[in-house]
């Protein structure tokens, strides 16, 4: 009987390789004897362990899409410190980690000055995103510039709008901090404008709307990507002090502050005949 056991395992391990169920062939056996304790019948022993299976694919999934989102650092709206920052809607924040806009195709802009936690945000709703099973990928905006340019000369260009075509949502960050070449804006008009109304867009800047073309070269192609950005799109300010300028600040202020604590703290030398705890009386 026992060997009829070994040999039915091996068969049953064999099989599960066969159809590529991994996790059912390591649990098994543990789930079995689980299942025997608890008197479970059969129907409740194979839901355990589809239900393992499919777990396991999940995270394995999310893991890949965060890996393909090329995020340079991972960030959560956990993380994100709302009471710095008055001017963000942290109502409208959790509304978009349920990543609807996604369905519905819609844009999200984030606008205001260098450190203020723009793309700290960007990052932390996609990455719900990829929790949820959208597919995401992150750029800096020079980033995609220099790599659309590359494509173009090496007749790849084709192949990477496809790529970029597949996406739900492209971040593309730090719109603003160096002005692309005519080619460069050319290009990234373009992938703005495949996307309008089929890929979300999310964008950070640190210009004003009207500065845009100091980026982007001419007032006609500034119109035309700032109407297809801000179509059907949710614009968040984030205003307030850079976070990098602030800590910065308190690095700076922290020894002399101590010092200063220290030296308060000093007590000036007591009287002649003065006791401690009161004064001298006669």
């Amino acid at each position: 009987m026992k060997q009829l056991e070994a040999k039915s395992v091996v068969l049953l391990h064999h099989h599960l390789a066969a159809l590529h169920l991994p996790t059912i062939r390591a649990e098994a056996e543990k789930v079995a004897a689980r299942a025997a304790r608890d008197n479970a019948d059969h129907l409740s022993y194979l839901l355990q362990l589809l239900e393992l299976e499919l777990l396991e694919r999940e995270r394995r999934a999310a893991e890949r899409r965060l890996k393909a989102a090329r995020f340079p650092t991972l960030k959560s709206l956990e993380d994100f410190d709302f009471a710095a920052r008055p001017s963000v809607n942290k109502v409208m924040i959790t509304e978009l980690s349920r990543c609807e806009y996604i369905d519905r195709r819609e844009n999200v802009l984030f606008v205001g000055n260098p450190g203020t936690g723009k793309t700290h945000l960007a990052i932390a709703l996609a990455t719900a995103a990829c929790a949820k099973g959208y597919r995401v990928r992150f750029f800096r905006v020079t980033e995609l510039v220099t790599q659309l340019i590359e494509a173009r000369d090496e007749r790849g260009l084709l192949g990477l709008r496809g790529r970029l075509a597949k996406l739900d949502l492209l971040v593309l960050d730090e719109l603003g901090y160096v002005p692309a070449s005519k080619v460069g804006a050319e290009l990234l008009f373009d992938v703005i404008s495949t996307a309008y109304e089929r890929t979300s867009l999310m964008v950070t800047t640190n210009l004003p709307f009207e500065s845009w073309t100091e980026v982007l070269g001419s007032e006609r192609l500034t119109g035309a990507t700032l109407d297809r950005l801000t179509h059907r799109c949710q614009i968040i300010e984030t205003k307030g002090e850079s976070y990098r300028l602030r800590d910065a600040k308190a690095r700076v202020r922290g020894p002399k502050a101590a010092g200063e604590e220290h030296h308060q703290g000093e007590q000036a030398p007591a009287p002649a005949g003065a006791k401690e705890g009161g004064s001298k009386t006669g």
